[in-house]
């Protein structure tokens, strides 16, 4: 059996996913399902070991990690060492799996994907595929996420006619539009133009709205909650309106319209609400695709993409030392 397990690490909440044929249910040698999402935070105990996803009462907690391309990324020390952000994000990782597999992973047992932004520069990607093979995840895929929503698109929806896709991942900490082609005769590297990035839209971006609205009310606070509760729908709707100008500037660079895309693929946690989806499909026009937990769907592609690796290495009767050259990796930044 070929077992595939998904990681998308994000800046605030880390997603585990797993896929496997009808045989297996769980991952090899676990019983019961294993947990599926995690706070991206590590804090570590006298002995060094690391714990995600815990805010302890006393104790130092490490947050704001995730994304390597800001400045002033934490670095932590543990005992005589000294863990970059990059670090950090594979303790993540193997600790993440650890608790999944109910057991340390091993190489060549079961496939591994983690995925990280479409806009990391080569640099980056070479920091993080050190940092993995530095806790023992040599094996492990690196796949950017919106490929890895694209592959959770063609595997639940397709097959595909050949076409555009564009991923909208709105997350917690921004958002994420990216072009991706995808049916038959998909590229090595399918995606299109330059993947953006935007920290003015997502969840993050939403709540200081919303708080902003609410110092504004007048009344009591019970008023003040009874018309923020209210509006909320029409505040987001107006937020999703706005992060349109990310999509078209996405479109632009490409030098595609949107009558050149086939289907929008709606993931990231703060894509759930309901006027995400509305407001996409009413002002693009096209088919607007979400899943039922969008915020699973990266880690779900993921666990897919390295699925299909193990089964394409067992067909060819090797297992090469990496994964990574089933999926070419993206290094473009997206400069806004």
């Amino acid at each position: 059996m070929a077992f595939g397990v998904g990681l998308s690490i994000g800046t605030v909440n880390t997603v585990c996913a797993t896929a496997a044929d009808k045989s297996g249910k769980y991952p090899p040698g676990r019983r019961g399902a294993p947990p599926t999402t995690w706070r991206t935070t590590l804090t570590f105990d006298s002995s060094g070991t690391a714990r995600v996803g815990r805010i302890p009462r006393h104790g130092r907690v490490i947050t704001e990690f995730a994304d390597l391309t800001q400045r002033g990324a934490p670095v932590a020390r543990v005992g005589h060492r000294a863990l970059s952000a990059a670090d950090l994000v594979a303790t993540v990782a193997y600790s993440v799996i650890e608790e999944v597999l109910g057991k340390a992973p091993a190489g060549g047992e079961t496939g591994i994907a983690v995925t990280h932004p479409a806009g990391y520069s080569e640099n980056l990607v070479a920091d993080l595929r050190t940092a993995l093979n530095g806790v023992g995840l040599e094996d492990a895929l690196l796949v950017a996420e919106p490929i890895a929503a694209a592959t959770w698109l063609q595997a639940e929806r397709g097959p595909l006619t050949p076409g555009l896709a564009l991923i909208y991942d709105l997350g917690g900490s921004g958002l994420d539009v990216t072009l991706v082609r995808v049916g038959a005769g998909t590229p090595t590297n399918p995606i299109v133009g330059l993947p953006l990035h935007s920290e003015e839209y997502g969840g993050r971006a939403f709540g200081g709205l919303v708080a902003k609205q609410m110092r504004r009310a007048t009344g009591s606070a019970v008023v003040s909650r009874v018309q923020s509760d209210a509006d909320a729908g029409d505040l987001r709707t107006e937020h999703i309106e706005r992060s349109l100008r990310l999509v078209y500037k996405c479109l632009r660079i490409a030098d595609v319209t949107m009558a050149d895309v086939d289907r929008v693929l709606v993931v990231g946690g703060a894509a759930r609400p309901p006027e995400v989806a509305a407001v996409l499909s009413a002002q693009l026009a096209r088919p607007v695709v979400v899943a039922s937990d969008p915020e699973r769907t990266i880690a779900d592609g993921a666990a897919i993409a390295a699925r299909q690796a193990m089964l394409a290495q067992d067909s060819n009767g090797h297992r090469p030392h990496s994964l990574t050259g089933f999926f070419r990796r993206v290094t473009r930044v997206a400069a806004l």
